[in-house]
């Protein structure tokens, strides 16, 4: 059965197309605008054996905040739908990425329930690339997992640079959500006793 999902979102700000197949090989396709945003998405792609389409236009001459967010948001929906009824995933992962003096811990639940708990190190850089605004990476996270429906921990213990940091915890991202969904031969039916996700 295909794992796959397709999400078109559209506002008087952004205009998003997301697909997504969560057994792919990695392969991404991804603008957005944002350069830096478009690396991230690769990341998530190639370290989560993800294949990802997104095309996003949006006002960038107000700023980058609102085609992130969308994206974001598309980018959660088009998962969820991906997941389907989640029978037969291991559900749990964890996964620590390290990016030379950074390092990221991501853990996440794909529980059915939104809730994110991010930390990263003070004192970043605000700007990386041209228009990638650091702070943004929380809200990314916050956007994905609100439609997404995982629980998702996220901690950068330490690191200096600013592109090593966010980049660190968009490939500890792929690698735990690329765990999680994938399908364990020993789990029968939905991983829970509620019967439920």
């Amino acid at each position: 059965m295909s794992r796959t999902g397709r999400v078109e979102r559209a506002t008087k700000e952004t205009k998003v197309l997301v697909e997504i197949d969560l057994d792919g090989t990695g392969v991404a396709d991804v603008s957005t605008g944002v350069g830096f945003f478009d690396h991230m998405l690769d990341q998530l792609a190639k370290h989560g054996l993800f294949d990802l389409t997104v095309r996003t236009e949006g006002d960038l001459h107000i700023d980058s905040h609102h085609t992130m967010e969308d994206t974001a948001l598309a980018l959660g929906a088009a998962f969820r739908e991906a997941l389907g009824d989640k029978a037969g995933i291991r559900r749990f992962a964890d996964a620590k990425v390290p990016l030379d003096e950074a390092l990221a811990e991501v853990t996440v639940d794909v529980s059915g329930r939104p809730y994110l708990v991010h930390s990263e190190p003070e004192g970043m850089a605000q700007i990386i690339g041209r228009d990638y605004d650091t702070t943004m990476t929380r809200h990314i996270l916050e956007s994905f997992v609100a439609q997404a429906r995982v629980a998702l921990h996220v901690r950068v213990p330490y690191g200096r640079n600013a592109h090593h940091i966010v980049e660190c915890q968009f490939k500890a991202l792929a690698r735990a959500l690329r765990s999680a969904t994938e399908k364990d031969p020993r789990v029968s039916g939905i991983p829970s006793t509620k019967g439920a996700l």
